[in-house]
């Protein structure tokens, strides 16, 4: 297949397609976890009627999905949290023993960032909003890091926004956010050039914090999304040690190419199981399909193909 210097996509995708869910026009865009004996995760579902909410899913081998129809309801104790807008773009992370899951909700000052946690995917509590409007990615480090949980996002505008730099935030409690810190922004004449954003949560390695973002391209036909890495410093993560500028992952395939949002990939889920990546990726804004590569070799890309 196309563009496969370090990921192979799989054979039989797009692995989840709108028939995983009876009102589904789409599903795609996902986070995905280990869990217990298998996985879980958490999927947009845009609705027939263009509803986006968000589904609990579970599957023994990370491939074969059963996705709850109805969508997930959370806990919340302030009204004013309370979800009313559409939600979409969900990631998760696991700290300890809880699961920190992240999305993007519509309110009508523009999109932000919500928090939840989970511990059994059943029961989900809803917390403060992690951004003020507008800010439309946000992926959390699975660690403490100088004893503060941390975040990387990417502020926006109102609109499809023109440009895309991505920060670094830090908090004592997961309530209150600050000592932003600017980590990359876009390059010109690239694939990245419109603007970026953080895909799956950084993965911890020997050579820093492994980062799979997206980067975007306009062409004179529109928008295209591609997947690229960096490496970040492990204590100061706001540092890039490399940042890669070719691609490593790019629409070709047909299932990336056709669909609701034509020529996407979209990185947002990880699993790295015995030194080798599972890459879950939106196509199209239609489906969801993996890609696998070796950790090492990944890394060694990063390195070896950046500015």
């Amino acid at each position: 297949m196309a563009n496969e210097t370090v990921f192979k996509r799989y054979k039989g995708n797009p692995i989840i397609t709108a028939k995983a869910v009876p009102r589904a026009n789409s599903i795609h865009n996902s986070a995905i976890v280990p869990f217990e004996n298998g996985y879980a995760g958490v999927f947009r579902v845009d609705e027939i009627d263009f509803n986006f909410t968000m589904h609990v899913g579970f599957s023994k081998d990370g491939i074969n999905w059963d996705i709850d129809p109805d969508a997930l309801n959370m806990e919340c104790d302030d009204e004013y949290l309370r979800i009313k807008e559409r939600t979409y773009d969900p990631r998760l992370t696991k700290i300890d023993d809880t699961y920190y899951f992240t999305w993007c909700l519509d309110s009508p000052q523009g999109p932000l960032i919500g928090l939840a946690t989970t511990k059994d995917f059943k029961t989900f509590y809803q917390k403060e909003n992690i951004t003020i409007p507008s800010n439309r990615n946000c992926v959390i480090f699975p660690r403490k890091i100088g004893g503060n949980f941390a975040m990387l996002s990417r502020p926006s505008d109102l609109g499809h926004t023109p440009f895309g730099s991505m920060f670094y935030s830090v908090s004592p409690d997961m309530t209150l956010w600050g000592k932003h810190r600017f980590v990359f922004e876009t390059t010109r004449s690239s694939w990245q050039s419109t603007k970026i954003g953080p895909g799956p949560a950084p993965i911890e390695t020997d050579a820093g914090w492994l980062l799979i973002y997206h980067g975007v391209w306009t062409s004179c036909n529109g928008y295209l999304y591609y997947a690229g890495g960096a490496l970040l410093d492990i204590e100061e993560p706001w540092k890039v040690l490399y940042r890669t500028k070719d691609y490593l992952l790019a629409p070709t395939e047909l299932y990336e190419r056709v669909g609701d949002v034509p020529n996407v990939v979209f990185p947002s889920s990880a699993v790295v199981e015995k030194g080798n990546m599972r890459l879950y990726y939106g196509c199209a804004d239609t489906c969801i399909s993996m890609a696998e590569a070796k950790m090492d070799e990944v890394i060694d890309f990063v390195k070896t193909h950046s500015y």
